[in-house]
């Protein structure tokens, strides 16, 4: 399952770091700077023979979508996607993420400037394996994700990548949104409150933005609709997964028998979901659980989908207006705190129902 990452790799952090992984953030520097000093202009991609004319249509569309978010969404102007990276091969970004094995909870890295990160990325997969056989060797479960889209926060002015451009229309526009919303609001060390809004701004801004351009009955906008329709419908199973899980792991059982017991919710989990398949509208979720599931996986996964409702709920609560549910949240974290938690008590004041 293609999941975003929000990768902070400024070259700020290289030399503000200390006591951290310099080697590490050295590896990142060097891959964020191959991006920038590989990039051109998109005005002057578009005069070049090295994409196709769909590529060009694909390419000349993304500063349609960054002034509906800017001017629709009420998102922040920043210039990003001003310069596109044609270079080929293009590099995945490989993202690491580790969990206890008996435990529900993330590993997580300490950076300057962004604070605590959930999960690691790297430019090459060898470094990516070694550093998940050094986690391993602590008995954490590890998952070895794929970043389709990534955000320096505005320190950098990121490049569109030819992955932005292949593959669907409606997942480029929600990368684009996702990933200005990051540049729009982010809380240091709540990374669950971050690809939250994100993915609904994302999500939500696409179906917007295409009914807008191409109507409520194009397939593109339908695609759209359905493709939050499977947000909703994933939210309710992913939680039900990590409700089984907290139960279980929240019981007197020994660790060993825990261990145990895990793999029947797993192994039941993913007959649930090869059942639930026809619903989904979309294959946006087709991938989920290929590789088997753990707690890192089932976490990175919750990241960005466990919350999907509570921030559905509180957009209808602002009459699904994102400029409003974004003025909204960018007062109510004014005082600190977790911001999960706040939007739900704050939801729950609203309706004895909750969400």
């Amino acid at each position: 399952m293609a999941r975003k990452y929000l990768l902070s790799i400024t070259l700020l952090l290289i030399f503000s770091c200390s006591g951290c992984r310099m080697t590490y953030l050295l590896h990142m520097g060097i891959g964020q700077l191959r991006f920038i000093h590989g990039s051109i202009p998109v005005k002057e991609a578009l005069q070049k023979d090295a994409l196709t004319s769909n590529q060009k249509d694909r390419l000349r569309l993304v500063g349609k979508i960054k002034r509906f978010g800017i001017d629709k969404l009420g998102l922040k102007n920043i210039d990003c996607y001003e310069t596109v990276y044609l270079k080929a091969p293009q590099h995945h970004i490989y993202v690491i993420s580790a969990s206890p094995k008996d435990r529900l909870a993330r590993i997580t890295w300490w950076f300057p400037v962004v604070g605590r990160m959930p999960y690691l990325g790297f430019f090459d997969l060898e470094e990516a394996r070694a550093e998940r056989e050094t986690l391993e060797k602590k008995r954490l479960d590890v998952s070895i994700g794929v970043a389709d889209a990534y955000s320096t926060l505005g320190w950098f002015n990121d490049p569109v990548t030819l992955n932005m451009i292949r593959g669907s229309l409606v997942g480029q526009v929600e990368t684009i949104l996702h990933e200005m919303t990051h540049n729009t609001i982010y809380l240091k060390g709540q990374g669950e409150f971050n690809e939250g809004i994100a993915v609904l701004v994302g999500k939500v801004g696409a179906w917007m933005f295409l009914a807008e351009t191409q109507g409520v009955s194009d397939p593109l906008t339908i695609e759209a609709e359905g493709s939050i329709e499977d947000e909703r419908l994933f939210c309710r199973f992913l939680n039900g997964v990590l409700k089984g899980l907290e139960e279980l792991y929240a019981s007197q059982l020994g660790y060993e028998e825990k261990l145990k017991r895990r793999e029947v919710i797993f192994s039941s989990s993913l007959e649930t979901f090869r059942a639930l398949k026809a619903q989904f509208r979309t294959r946006r979720f087709s991938r989920f659980g290929e590789a088997g599931l753990n707690n890192a996986y089932l976490m990175s996964v919750g990241l960005y989908h466990k919350h999907f409702l509570l921030f559905d709920a509180l957009l209808k609560q602002y009459d699904s207006s994102i400029p409003k549910t974004l003025a909204f949240l960018t007062r109510l974290s004014k005082d600190g705190g977790d911001m999960i938690q706040k939007i739900r008590d704050w939801l729950d004041n609203r309706s004895p129902h909750g969400i």
